[in-house]
């Protein structure tokens, strides 16, 4: 921890949030789109206090406090912050594919999810879910976030996955067998991977991630293949629930994903390989799916000039229209699917880009934000709180120029960001 707070006094970005969250902001818009209502409400104004909203409606039914701070974005919509329920802020791809990760000390990794959180919420991300690090660098990069100290979204964070020996998520597979190097999370048995558990709720994780099934991006492990026994999943899942964290499982292959279900996960990460039957169990189970169906554009486009190994790239080729094709089944059967990008596989801050592919591939433009706002909030536990415009919502605001129920590509410009009532991103009046 003493390296990560080394790097964030060195590394953190010199821009200052606008005003405090304790003030009275009385904000219109030219229009507001609460995915609820699943609207535009014309003419929209809001009353914000101590980074909450207290009052919706539009400027002729609702006036401005006195010594309210006005702001006023004409021409604009606004919408609730956004959600992306799987990145990975101390990854950069341009930097760390294949071998050439292995060059880099963990600060680095520390520095670069600095620069990588205020990319994400300039992008109108005001929220995240870290799905896994090799420590627990994420939670130290959270804390100062809330503390204040440098801007970034708010950060669920997991610590290090737990999950099997040469596994895709918890160990070290690019090593040779002399450097004797063991990811921080491995374990064998029940009990161990419980003892794991234990290990990331005592230095205070949000959640915990584990994987059943090989994946892209690590050596020689298979997409289809599973990892972790039955018994291992449930008594993960299970010791994480007692202590009340909910568990992110990546699972690629179809007996991976139904593994996981089985043992109570509560999101499945990637879902590339679904049939009917995991699908309904994901439904019957009220599973959530976060689907990465952007990145793989950018992997085969990119991949090879960022020294990702072939074997990664080959494993890409196999899954990406897989995957796509899996999304559009989930989304006509009405599973849960949530808006999870998989940042760092791609640059951080493109984030927005994956919700023209989820119109592409089956969903209408209202579900594809909804499933970055209400419905992420939901997977987290925050209905309420995150992801809505409404009396006692988070002040988490973003503003873009046209209609995104008519061209949801208009996410991909985000002209105004509020976290919690502070402004960090645009606030002409």
């Amino acid at each position: 921890m003493k390296h990560l707070l080394l790097a964030i006094t060195a590394a953190a970005p010199l821009i200052a949030p606008v005003h405090a969250a304790a003030e009275t902001i009385y904000l219109t818009a030219g229009g507001m789109l609460d995915p609820a209502a699943g609207r535009i409400v014309e003419n929209a104004a809001l009353i914000i206090e101590d980074g909450k909203i207290v009052s919706v409606g539009t400027m002729s039914s609702l006036t401005a406090p006195e010594g309210a701070r006005e702001i006023t974005l004409s021409g604009k919509t606004v919408l609730p912050g956004l959600i992306d329920m799987h990145v990975h802020l101390t990854g950069d791809p341009t930097k760390g594919g294949g071998y050439s990760a292995l060059g880099y000390p963990g600060e680095r990794f520390v520095i670069w999810a600095v620069t990588n959180a205020e990319k994400t919420l300039m992008a109108g991300f005001t929220t995240v879910r870290n799905t896994g690090a090799d420590g627990y660098e994420v939670l130290a990069l959270r804390d100062a976030v809330n503390e204040g100290e440098i801007p970034g979204p708010r950060i669920f964070a997991a610590g290090p996955p737990v999950g099997i020996v040469g596994g895709h998520c918890s160990d070290n597979n690019y090593l040779p067998p002399e450097a004797e190097a063991t990811g921080e999370g491995v374990a064998t048995g029940p009990w161990e991977m419980r003892a794991k558990v234990r290990q990331n709720i005592k230095y205070g994780v949000d959640f915990i991630k584990t994987c059943s099934t090989g994946g892209v991006f690590s050596k020689g492990t298979l997409l289809g293949a599973p990892q972790g026994t039955p018994e291992e999943l449930a008594a993960i899942v299970d010791e994480a629930h007692m202590r009340g964290l909910k568990v992110a499982v990546h699972a690629h292959g179809t007996i991976g994903i139904k593994n996981a279900i089985r043992a109570g996960a509560d999101t499945i990460e990637h879902a590339s390989y679904l049939d009917d039957e995991a699908i309904s169990l994901a439904k019957r189970n009220g599973v959530y799916l976060s689907m990465d169906i952007y990145n793989t554009e950018y992997t085969l486009s990119e991949g090879e000039k960022n020294g990702v190994l072939e074997e990664s790239l080959e494993k890409e080729r196999q899954v990406g229209g897989v995957q796509r094709e899996s999304f559009r089944k989930a989304v006509k059967a009405g599973a849960k699917v949530v808006f999870g990008t998989d940042a760092a596989i791609y640059p951080h801050g493109d984030n927005a880009m994956q919700f023209s592919r989820m119109v592409q591939f089956g969903m209408t433009p209202l579900q594809a934000i909804r499933a970055a706002t209400s419905l992420a909030a939901e997977a987290l536990g925050k209905s309420g709180d995150l992801g809505c415009l409404s009396a006692g919502c988070a002040a988490d605001l973003i503003a873009v120029s046209g209609d995104p129920l008519d061209d949801v590509s208009a996410l991909e410009t985000v002209d105004f960001v509020m976290k919690e009532g502070v402004i960090y991103k645009g606030g002409a009046e």
